[in-house]
């Protein structure tokens, strides 16, 4: 019979993982190698990445960081700023196997619990329960560019003629300062911490033929919309996003995610992924409105420390004061101390 060995990754796997991530049906982006280096030299996290091997040939691995946080307390997850992760195997039997051992080590670690944000729906055994609240959005692109605007949902077609008018252009050049300047302004004003720069310039770094920046400008040239996409697979991933006040009366959001659709076909991308929004959350209708369809996601939680499911959302009532106060912050504020609270927010 086969032995089954589960150990802790070494940079000389990296291409072996990577390799493996890539051949495997439900490998996604954020189960790449290159994210344990930006997740440690931005944030700073441990990780405690595990591989599974069978005669000495990789069969499942399964990403993993530790978030230690007086305020928002100690957690072992897969993976945090990500919104897909959890084990990758050639077998239920083998992910069952890693999953089984990512408990073990939140209570080796004393967590207060363990997340694994699957993306679909797996078996699992106790102590794992389902824990999520969110959906992952996605739209099949047509064959031809000048079939996407028929693709996309009728009233939602009216706003992107209107911001057709309105004398906008794009580009991408990957003018990180600016795209991250507008994505800062964008979530002060939605009272969110920002994280620091060094995550957007780190991030095309480590991915640099898989991440790209689109800026939206004014008819004046002021950048008013941004947004930092993920390329992967068959995937286009827009990750990162925001626009200015006066974004809105432009339709300057609307206008950038048509200019991405065409910019992913280019490149010969057949799925727009939309990421995840919050369960009937305003951007959760919004993306409804595009025509995109809506697929529950599969997040698991085993307890270890904590004696109740986490509750981390934004609509949580016990943030509601905090929200308020940020988004009356000074920008150069909320980007100074902003990047202290995130880095324990993915």
């Amino acid at each position: 019979m086969q032995q089954l060995a589960i150990r802790k990754l070494s940079r000389n796997d990296y291409p072996h993982w990577d390799s493996y991530v890539d051949n495997h049906p439900e490998g996604s982006f954020f189960h790449l190698s290159g994210w344990l280096d930006v997740i440690d030299s931005v944030f700073g996290h441990k990780h405690h990445y595990m591989l599974a091997e069978s005669d000495d040939r990789l069969v499942g691995v399964l990403p993993l960081f530790e978030q230690k946080s007086w305020l928002f307390g100690h957690t072992l997850v897969s993976t945090p700023f990500c919104v897909y992760g959890g084990a990758l195997a050639d077998s239920s039997h083998i992910r069952k196997k890693l999953e089984a051992a990512a408990f073990e080590l939140g209570c080796e670690l004393n967590v207060d619990y363990v997340e694994l944000r699957d993306k679909h729906d797996v078996e699992s055994d106790a102590p794992w329960v389902k824990h999520c609240h969110h959906s992952q959005f996605s739209l099949a692109l047509p064959e031809k560019s000048d079939d996407i605007i028929g693709v996309i949902k009728k009233k939602r077609r009216n706003v992107i003629r209107h911001s057709l008018r309105n004398n906008l252009s794009w580009d991408t050049s990957d003018n990180f300062k600016s795209c991250y300047d507008v994505y800062a302004e964008s979530v002060r004003d939605l009272g969110t911490p920002v994280f620091t720069q060094k995550l957007f310039t780190k991030l095309k770094e480590t991915f640099p033929d898989r991440c790209e920046t689109m800026l939206v400008h004014d008819e004046d040239q002021q950048p008013i919309s941004t947004m930092l996409s993920f390329y992967y697979k068959d995937h286009a991933m827009p990750y990162y996003g925001g626009g200015k006040y006066e974004s809105k009366a432009l339709n300057g959001s609307d206008y950038m995610i048509f200019q991405l659709m065409h910019v992913a076909h280019q490149r010969g991308v057949t799925l727009f992924d939309y990421g995840r929004s919050k369960n009937d959350s305003g951007a959760y209708q919004y993306k409804k409105h595009w025509g995109m369809k809506a697929h529950p996601l599969n997040y698991k939680v085993a307890l270890v420390k904590a004696k109740s499911l986490p509750n981390l959302s934004p609509n949580n009532p016990k943030y509601k004061y905090f929200i308020k106060a940020w988004k009356r912050l000074p920008l150069p504020v909320s980007r100074l101390i902003g990047p202290m609270l995130s880095k324990y927010l993915g």
